[in-house]
């Protein structure tokens, strides 16, 4: 069984996917030299398109996904204070098993966020 990586986006503060957000994939080596693998958007149902990762495409490691909330809610939300108070946010775990599914998602509003190990 090969694996995968995928996320999903809900934006909290309007109880809605968040569509159309910007997110990038890096993979992280123990060095701590830094790799972009993609920069990806959303869809409307606030999740990619395809996964991030699959198959052989994905391999033991240390990621990161950052999400550009910044962005996506001065689109989204009108009169926000200026510098948004969360603009990139990172998000770095661990890849174990690359024959798993490795579901991360992101619960976000302008002011705070969650995440966990999805299925």
């Amino acid at each position: 069984m090969a694996g995968k990586l995928t996320t999903h986006v809900l934006d909290t503060a309007q109880g809605c996917p968040a569509k159309q957000m910007t997110i990038e994939l890096w993979s992280i080596e123990l060095d701590g030299e830094r790799q972009l693998l993609k920069t990806i958007h959303t869809n409307k149902d606030g999740r990619t398109d395809t996964p991030l990762l699959a198959d052989e495409e994905l391999k033991t490691g240390i990621y990161e996904l950052i999400f550009s909330v910044g962005d996506y809610f001065t689109k989204h939300i009108d009169n926000l204070p200026q510098p948004a108070f969360l603009d990139r946010v990172p998000l770095q775990f661990g890849i174990a098993d690359p024959n798993s599914h490795y579901h991360v998602p992101l619960l976000v509003s302008p002011w705070s966020y969650s995440t966990y190990r999805g299925s």
